[in-house]
Formats: structure tokens, C-alpha cells, sequence
């Protein structure tokens, strides 16, 4: 108990990290999932193909194999293309890779939870607000939106709980998260045991309270459905 005392500040450091990188993740992973989702809804043939090799490569290829790669391959790509301009050699941050590999990643889940929410949306419904002459931004808003957030918000929630115990895998590539420094004060106290219990209650705590805070928001939006 006295090693935890003693890190305690560096750990809630690390918390902070941890955090950032998953409120991050997230927020791509929400962005690039509209974006293909509509893709694969309203764009043609090579669009729908471009998303359908997006979501294959990204929900197949293993989450730590993904974060290497874009680790270290990422960074010869921009340095690659940097050198060609004659431009000098940076180096990646861990932060921005983790970031960018879990939104990658767990956009392609949402893409799919995005689709399959607009596509149980009763079509009858769209077409009686057709005939009725209401415009396709007012369908869009007071219809469709509406109805896919409550069919969406399941899955998303699982998105978001797996994507909370994905970030554990971004101090693979170095960065000072909640998960790394814990190990480093484990190895050097010699209570690993002690370093990882605290690691499992944090992320503990972490999914049951915004699990419980989606579910509510779940249940607000299913009232009446």
C-alpha cells in the first residue's frame, strides 16, 4: 500500500492519459463510422468497396498487430514523404498513433453499428414523410435521427466498453498511459501484483460508471419504442 501511496501522483497522471487517449479514440471512431457508414448507404460501387475493405482489414487484423503498424510504419510513411521534400525525420508521438490506431480500429464497429441502425428505421415511415412534402433535412432530423440513436446506442456502448480495454495496448509503443506506468512502478517495487490490482480497479470503475450513464441514456431514448 505504501508503494501505491508513494506513485500515487505519477498514477493519476497516467489515469489523465489513459483518458485522453479513449475520449479521443472515441470521438474519431464516431466520426469515421458516420462517414463510412454513409459510404456504404449512399455511395456507389467503388465507395461501398472502399468501405467494405475498411471494415474487413480493421475488425480482422489484431488490435496490437494494427498499433506496430502504424507505429513504426506510419512514421517511415510521413517520413518517407517528408525526406521527398526535402523536409527533416520527426518522430511520432505514441499518443497521436494510439489515437489514431484505436479510432481506426473501432470506427469500422460503429460503421457497421451506424448502418444496420438506419436501415431498421421503418422505410414506410420515411415514405409517408415523402408524401407529405417534408424535406429531406426535416426527415433526416425529425425522424430518421431520432430512431437510429435509440437502435445505435447498444452497440455503441459496447464499442465504447471494448475501446476502454483496448487502450490498455497503446503502452506497447511507450506511451506513459495508466497501464505502462503501472507496470514500470511494479518492476521497480517488486509488486507488480499490487501495480496491476490497481490497474484492474481503475478500469473497473471507469466501465461501470459510463456503462451505467450509456445504459440510462439507452433506456431515455428506447421509452415508448
Amino acid at each position: 500500500m505504501d508503494s501505491i501511496v508513494g506513485y500515487g501522483p505519477i498514477l493519476i497522471g497516467g489515469m489523465g492519459v489513459t483518458l485522453a487517449v479513449a475520449f479521443l479514440s472515441m470521438a474519431l471512431a464516431t466520426l469515421l463510422g458516420g462517414v463510412f457508414a454513409t459510404l456504404s448507404l449512399r455511395g456507389g460501387a467503388v465507395l461501398r468497396s472502399v468501405t467494405t475493405g475498411y471494415t474487413t482489414i480493421a475488425r480482422g487484423v489484431p488490435d496490437l498487430v494494427l498499433m506496430l503498424l502504424f507505429f513504426f510504419g506510419g512514421e517511415r510513411a510521413i517520413n518517407t514523404v517528408r525526406a521527398a521534400f526535402g523536409l527533416e525525420r520527426i518522430s511520432v508521438s505514441p499518443f497521436v498513433i494510439g489515437v489514431l490506431t484505436l479510432g481506426f480500429i473501432f470506427g469500422a464497429f460503429l460503421a457497421e453499428t451506424f448502418r444496420g441502425a438506419y436501415l431498421s428505421v421503418p422505410r414506410g415511415q420515411v415514405e409517408a414523410a415523402q408524401a407529405i412534402g417534408l424535406p429531406s433535412h426535416r426527415i433526416l432530423s425529425r425522424i430518421i435521427f431520432p430512431q437510429m440513436l435509440g437502435l445505435a446506442l447498444p452497440g455503441f456502448t459496447n464499442t465504447w466498453l471494448v475501446l476502454l480495454k483496448s487502450t490498455a495496448i497503446v503502452s506497447i509503443v511507450g506511451l506513459q498511459d495508466m497501464v505502462g506506468l503501472a507496470d514500470k512502478a511494479g518492476k521497480a517495487t517488486r509488486e507488480p501484483f499490487v501495480f496491476m490490482l490497481a490497474v484492474i480497479l481503475f478500469f473497473l470503475a471507469l466501465t461501470a460508471v459510463s456503462g451505467h450513464a450509456l445504459h440510462r441514456l439507452e433506456r431515455r431514448h428506447r421509452v415508448g419504442v
